[in-house]
């Protein structure tokens, strides 16, 4: 992506001197090889908190991740979880803490070790759980999202304490969730359970994205979520279409026409009592957008205004489930009863169960043709934006900028976090900073998955000179 010209940050003319700053860029570069070697031993260990997968390896995960951060230096480690509602234990999060010396701030980095299930090898360049380094890229399974993240926090995190030495006094907590990829089912109740062994001044959540290669960002706006299901009913059973078809039409069909009143003859969402606005710092176009996601020529993109706003601060509606027979056993029968799942992406701002109960509103009324239709709520999760202007935002931007040689952009994420409310919530005076590894080919969650070296390299530098400079100024 080609981001439009961006500011450099307000920040004082010499947060660091120019010797400290280069000692730590040297101590991330003498130990970079040895730090990419520990993210590959990490990518072997296939951990992955979904319930059809094998739970030993989640449980290897973390104790391999718990002595990399003892060999950083912690001694203070612990693995702990909380159980789900239906009594079955969360997944293993590894927690470890540095106290601060008097005056100094906290800050929590947090990361997940868990990851997404690798898909259908077939697609694999090369075997998932094997980190394979190609054109300066390293590819496997979690290589980005989000191992390359808790590195990124212990590497940072070493080469400050190689680097000041008995002169660095800031608080850290190490937080690496083992559960994110499925949901975070218990991280509101780990929240609560260890609610003073996770406060913090400033929260760092590694689990984002850059702009593109060589140009950072610190994303300062998520999008909420609600999901749920649109169920159409129109017979008791399922009958012949030949003997009974033409009087009444089949679920899937009228379901259908649900479906097509969601979005305008523009493609905007067209739901009633939803926000949105077209404000963005930086944009991108049409042509970059269709390389980064892969749309076939001749496909008209959807939705008006910026393609940033349309990504990032309007909300967007995909039919991501659709419960029907497959084309391969259908028979010729009008079908009873369809169903399909929806996931609606909220601009920052909109309040999640106002969305939910707007979606309810335009499903239920005027259903096509009196069918019957059940709607059933899903999972919902909040918006997030950072302050700008906050200390700690101003002295990332400026550390991002140090560290890449080119000014920080804010940018947003189409994506939802949706954990990061809970965090506001129970710590509602903590400075949230979310950044990142990733860049728009590193391909999370998809086959060959891959992380960019050398910006890889950059973000540790740019962690280890926020860390340096949370420590010498505070939060002033």
């Amino acid at each position: 992506m080609t981001s439009t010209p961006a500011q450099p940050s307000q920040t004082s003319s010499k947060p660091l001197d120019e010797a400290r700053i280069e000692d730590l860029k040297r101590a991330v570069d003498d130990a970079f090889d040895a730090t990419v070697e520990k993210l590959k031993n990490l990518v072997s260990i296939p951990g992955i908190a979904w319930p059809s997968f094998d739970p030993a390896e989640l449980d290897r995960s973390a104790k391999h991740v718990a002595e990399l951060v003892s060999h950083a230096g912690l001694s203070d480690v612990q693995i702990l979880r909380c159980d789900k509602e239906d009594g079955t234990p969360g997944g293993p999060a590894v927690v470890a803490r540095r106290k601060a010396a008097p005056g100094k701030p906290t800050i929590l980095l947090y990361a997940h070790h868990d990851v997404q299930p690798p898909g259908d090898p077939g697609l694999w360049e090369s075997e998932p759980f094997t980190a394979v380094e190609r054109d300066g890229r390293l590819f496997g399974r979690g290589a980005a999202d989000d191992k390359a993240g808790i590195m990124a926090h212990i590497a940072a995190f070493s080469a400050v304490s190689d680097v000041l030495a008995d002169q660095f006094g800031l608080g850290v907590t190490f937080f690496f969730e083992g559960e994110e990829e499925a949901g975070s089912p218990t991280f509101r109740a780990f929240l609560e359970t260890h609610r003073d062994l996770l406060r913090a001044d400033v929260i760092v959540v590694a689990d984002s994205s850059n702009w593109k290669v060589g140009v950072p960002a610190l994303t300062t706006s998520l999008r909420g979520l609600v999901d749920g299901t649109v169920e159409v009913q129109v017979l008791e059973h399922a009958v012949h279409s030949g003997m009974f078809g033409g009087p009444v039409l089949d679920a899937p069909t009228l379901l259908s026409r649900i479906i097509a009143t969601f979005h305008d003859a523009d493609g905007n969402v067209a739901i009633e009592g939803l926000v949105g606005r077209d404000e963005v710092a930086v944009d991108l176009t049409e042509a970059e957008y269709r390389a980064d996601a892969s749309v076939l020529d001749g496909v008209r993109l959807a939705g008006t205004g910026s393609i940033a706003s349309r990504l990032w601060t309007k909300p967007s509606l995909s039919i991501i489930g659709f419960d029907a027979p497959g084309v391969d056993v259908a028979s010729n029968t009008l079908l009873p009863r369809a169903k399909a799942k929806f996931s609606l992406r909220l601009a920052p701002g909109q309040d999640p169960d106002q969305a939910m109960e707007a979606v309810r509103k335009h499903v239920e009324t005027n259903p096509p043709f009196g069918a019957r239709v059940v709607f059933t709520p899903g999972e919902q999760g909040n918006s997030f934006l950072t302050d700008t202007g906050s200390a700690a935002a101003r002295k990332a931007m400026w550390a991002l900028g140090e560290a890449w040689g080119v000014p920080a952009v804010e940018m947003g994420i189409g994506g939802s976090i949706p954990f990061i409310a809970d965090l506001t919530e129970l710590y509602p005076n903590v400075q949230i900073l979310v950044t990142g590894v990733e860049d728009p080919d590193s391909r999370a969650h998809s086959a060959n998955e891959s992380l960019h070296l050398g910006d890889f390299r950059n973000a540790v530098v740019a962690e280890a000179l926020l860390l340096a400079r949370l420590n010498h100024e505070g939060l002033a």
